[in-house]
């Protein structure tokens, strides 16, 4: 723990001073590739770093770099305003130069409502874990104990590619990765796109999203859930 607390300090003291730094939008854009990244970020390793931490440290720790994510984007964003505002030597309007366009539109609300959820469980000490959408007959069916002539892997319910490959009709073969590579304490959400042979109408399509929870320790019980739902 006190060695994520230093690692949050270090990387505001470093965005701090970077921020004093940035004198155009090229830089601006690379400042917040560097720290918000979602795959290489500055805060990635640190939500990478709470993997590692007990579990009962995890949810001061989510706080604490929720809290560092939050100050990072106010910065960058306060930045950006300034950025746009195009002024002369006396800090007036150049009414000389070409309008800027705007942009039109706004993140889809499927990813505004994944996001929100991953704040949520986050926020509640969970990581969040990913894994492949085509998948093997092994991780979305075998390893989670169906069997063999069960109805979900006939062809007119799953979309296969090959005998052995598929696309995901679920999100649960994630569970199964990280079991296998990771020992508990284990508490994790996976949340993704999910494939099913559908006929589309108003309420089905053949690609959704789905969000699965596992928390594997002692003592947890049914409790555990009702609370965390």
């Amino acid at each position: 723990m006190e060695e994520l607390q230093s690692k949050i300090t270090a990387y505001r003291k470093s965005f701090e001073e970077a921020l004093h730094q940035v004198e155009n939008s090229q830089a601006l854009l690379e400042l917040r590739n560097r720290y918000l990244s979602r795959k290489k970020g500055q805060l990635a390793h640190l939500f990478e770093a709470m993997k590692a931490l007990k579990p009962e440290e995890k949810p001061q720790a989510g706080q604490l770099v929720n809290a560092f994510k939050l100050y990072v984007q106010e910065k960058l964003d306060e930045l950006t305003q300034e950025l746009k505002v195009p002024t002369t030597k006396d800090d007036k309007m150049d009414l000389t130069l070409p309008g800027r366009s705007q942009y039109w539109g706004s993140p889809h609300p499927i990813l505004h409502f994944k996001q929100r959820i991953e704040q949520i469980f986050l926020n509640m000490g969970f990581v969040i874990e990913d894994g492949p959408e085509v998948e093997t007959d092994y991780y979305n069916f075998e390893a989670l104990n169906f069997p063999p002539h069960h109805p979900a892997r006939d062809d007119w319910d799953t979309l296969y590619i090959k005998d052995d490959l598929l696309l995901r009709t679920h999100t649960s073969p994630v569970q199964i990765r990280v079991m296998e590579k990771k020992k508990p304490p284990i508490k994790m959400i996976n949340p993704g796109k999910v494939f099913r042979k559908e006929t589309p109408d108003p309420t089905h399509l053949p690609m959704f999203f789905q969000v699965e929870g596992l928390v594997v320790d002692h003592g947890i019980n049914f409790a555990h859930l009702k609370g965390t739902l």
